[in-house]
């Protein structure tokens, strides 16, 4: 197979050699600013006149943003392979994801044994790597309940516990020359990494075959298997005609071969000099970048179509039916995840949700979201947009479709401080934004826990601690950056697209792919944050006075209240937790008083802290374990004495597990029911209940006894029919329908807003043209 279909990348290969620590870190972010996408170091952990290379990989990793870091290769011999594995996987989530992990067998046994390494023979030293890599992997591996257990004769291991995960996928190069080994690459390694000058023109097609050969043997794709090459001994200035030796254009001609030929696709540049790794980044990698572009046209090989086609065989049995796996846009399937991967597990699922999609689409740009949704469109599967997945909704995740999961797009910029705007990525989490706004001393009303995605609740509402005092998340959007159903990328904003942007907020999920929002964020540091725990048990009587006192408080405070069965029988015990927005503790403390005399306290707390610390993000790993509980919403103006007994009723007859409330009065009713799509502009509370499924009859019959017509859509885990019409009142329902036959009128986001169906329709020709006469 002479083109594995790679992209080509390009690294330096640096020696960490210690007279001059600076100039070794030097060398690796002038490799970055120059453009390289890789940074390398050998690793001799018994040659004094050398850095540690995996102490320096962490201090680089720290002072670089984008590069790759690896070793190349890391000497197992002296690195065990369980405290490796977690190494790699820590600095792979500090750094972002930007570790790759080069292993070596062995070499240099005098000096390894004078360090306290074990002597191998050649074969024993094979027999380790491969299973050490089964360690690492297997430690990787924290979807995987069960306790590690390797049972080798080098590297044992017995119920180890596994994790943590890498932030991304990390390869495993091996570097290799002999036939054993070469067949250990293709068995188990994600790529082959010799050196040049250690090889002959024949060898590279020769262990290329070795490679391949032990792949379909291994029930694996040869394309699977990365082929980078160390360039060492080359010379710019030199003007012979010998390997690597003149200008920039002989570089190119003689490695055009390598890639086009013989499958390389990563060089690596081994000098310590400044000139060398700006010419090969500057000069060699563009030009033949565009030289295997232009080789490959004729075939239609495409750069980067290998990372997603390229399966075992295993993995291929796991595609679903309906996706074209093949027509994956080459920009996404590097990131791309289905069934078989590794990352598999940390991608199938929500927060509540457990998902078995047939493919997660990773999209980094607006650019790469249209080019998901346009392959997408084209599947017959369904189709679901993931922000944060911790919606309790479960539209986030499907069943054999295709979810695109925004992410990686999660950027938080403050763009005009004087104006108080801030640019936010739909894939960000709440807890993240708070953090990043918190030295501006601004902050943004976002719900009430920090794993939050941005996208989700933007374009839906946005019930926050700092509701009553500032409004909904989307009161404050200003303006957004969508991608249309047809792959158009649009700004609606008051002036662009005003019927969009009016729809996106409290609708936005039926409408389009939000990939950035603008928003107006308020002027916030410190907050008093109150927890109250009450016993509950004469509830109808606690809600309804707790009710009359969050009403009768000032807008400065904002409260949310939680029931839940207590220990002893038929106890209720009851939590508010209070957020005043302002460090007036003084007002604080007088607002929030009242709510001891409820009834008996049993636990009680304030404190004064930064807003960003009471939204902290958790990163908790979503296993969708919350599938069992059923959530039911309504909005409603007072919790009067019907509200409150009717919610009695149901914890006395053992139907809810948990009831909510949230308080969405004061400033969120100062917005007009027709500026945006969330139009309930004149209800104080916001009402959930969770049920266990086999409740979920009673729960519902009960539900309806609350005789409430308006719905929060976010908290709703089960679609009906009648919920757009809950959802979205009327007049509102009819212009939504509206907007939805501009810009969706295919249906394409017909799963985005109800998990299980009865989306907004677009509204029908006739229909659309009765409705602009009028």
């Amino acid at each position: 197979m002479p083109d594995y279909g790679h992209d080509l990348r390009f690294g330096s290969f640096i020696t960490p050699q210690n007279r001059r620590p600076d100039a070794v870190t030097e060398l690796a972010l002038l490799s970055e600013r120059a453009g390289l996408d890789l940074v390398t170091f050998q690793d001799h952990p018994y040659q004094p006149g050398f850095l540690d290379t995996w102490t320096l990989l962490s201090w680089v990793a720290a002072r670089t943003e984008r590069v790759h870091l690896a070793g190349n290769v890391l000497n197992l011999p002296l690195r065990n392979p369980a405290v490796l594995a977690r190494s790699v996987a820590s600095l792979d989530l500090l750094s972002g994801g930007r570790i790759e992990l080069g292993l070596g067998a062995g070499a240099f046994w005098d000096a390894i044994e004078a360090m306290g390494g074990r002597r191998l023979t050649p074969g024993q030293s094979i027999e380790a790597l491969g299973e050490a890599i089964d360690v690492i992997r297997g430690l990787w591996d924290a979807g995987e309940r069960r306790l590690l257990r390797v049972d080798g004769a080098h590297h044992p291991v017995n119920g180890a516990k596994r994790g943590p995960a890498p932030a991304h996928d990390v390869p495993i190069w091996l570097g290799a020359y002999k036939p054993r080994m070469l067949r250990l690459v293709g068995a188990k390694a994600d790529g082959w990494l010799p050196s040049l000058g250690y090889l002959q023109p024949e060898d590279i097609p020769a262990g290329n075959k070795v490679i391949d050969e032990a792949a379909g043997e291994a029930g694996r794709d040869p394309r699977e298997i990365r082929r980078l090459l160390n360039l060492v001994g080359g010379d710019f200035e030199a003007s012979g005609r010998g390997l690597l030796q003149g200008p920039p254009a002989r570089w190119v001609e003689q490695l055009l071969p390598l890639a086009l030929e013989d499958g390389v696709s990563t060089f690596i540049l081994g000098s310590d000099d400044p000139r060398a790794i700006q010419t090969f980044a500057g000069e060699v990698a563009p030009a033949l970048r565009e030289a295997v572009a232009a080789g490959r046209a004729p075939s239609g090989t495409g750069a980067g179509t290998a990372s997603v086609r390229a399966r075992p065989a295993r993995a291929l049995s796991l595609r679903r039916e309906g996706i074209d796996y093949d027509a994956v846009p080459a920009s996404l399937a590097a990131t791309a995840v289905e069934p078989g991967d590794r990352g598999y597990d940390d991608a199938r699922s929500t927060y509540v949700w457990p998902g078995s999609p047939g493919l997660v689409l990773r999209p980094s740009t607006p650019g790469q979201v249209a080019e998901a949704l346009t392959f997408a469109r084209r599947q017959n599967v369904p189709l679901a947009v993931r922000s944060g997945g911790h919606g309790i909704s479960g539209r986030s995740t499907n069943d054999g479709g295709i979810v695109i999961d925004v992410g990686a797009m999660n950027g938080v910029e403050v763009i005009d401080r004087e104006r108080r705007l801030v640019r936010v990525g739909a894939g960000a989490r709440w807890g993240e934004v708070a953090e990043a706004l918190a030295p501006y001393g601004l902050a943004i009303s976002s719900g009430d826990y920090g794993d939050v995605g941005v996208g989700g609740l933007a374009t839906s509402g946005g019930q926050g601690f700092l509701g009553r005092s500032y409004g909904l998340t989307i009161d404050h959007v200003v303006g957004a950056e969508v991608v249309l159903a047809d792959g158009r990328v649009v700004r609606a904003d008051a002036g662009n697209h005003p019927d969009l942007f009016w729809a996106l907020r409290g609708a936005g999920g039926d409408i389009g792919v939000v990939t950035s929002f603008d928003i107006e964020a308020a002027e916030v540091g410190d907050v008093v944050f109150a927890v109250l725990v009450h016993d509950a048990s004469d509830l109808a009587p606690f809600l309804e006075r707790w009710g009359t006192l969050v009403e009768g408080s000032p807008r400065r405070l904002t409260a949310f209240l939680s029931a839940f069965p207590g220990q002893a029988g038929g106890q209720v015990l009851a939590q508010t937790v209070a957020v005043w927005a302002g460090d007036d503790t003084d007002a604080a403390v007088t607002a929030i008083e009242p709510f001891l005399e409820l009834a008996p306290v049993l636990r009680q707390q304030a404190q004064l802290a930064p807003y960003a610390a009471i939204v902290a993000p958790h990163r908790n790993r979503h296993s969708g374990g919350q599938a069992q509980l059923r959530s039911r919403s309504a909005l409603v103006d007072h919790i009067d004495g019907a509200v409150s007994a009717a919610v009695a009723g149901m914890f006395a007859a053992g139907d809810v597990a948990m009831f909510q409330i949230r308080s969405v009065g004061g400033a969120v009713n100062d917005t007009a029911p027709d500026a945006t799509a969330y139009a309930h502009r004149t209800q104080n509370f916001s009402l959930s209940a969770v049920a266990g499924e086999s409740r979920r009859a009673e729960a519902d019959l009960a539900w309806e006894r609350l005789g409430v017509n308006a719905i929060y859509p976010n908290f709703e885990s089960h679609g009906d029919e009648d919920l757009p019409a809950r959802a979205f009142p009327p007049d509102t329902l009819r212009r939504l329908r509206q907007v939805k036959a501009a810009y969706d009128p295919h249906n394409v986001f017909r799963h985005n807003v109800f998990r299980n169906g009865f989306p907004v329709a677009p509204a029908a020709d006739g229909e659309a043209r009765r409705e602009n006469d009028q």
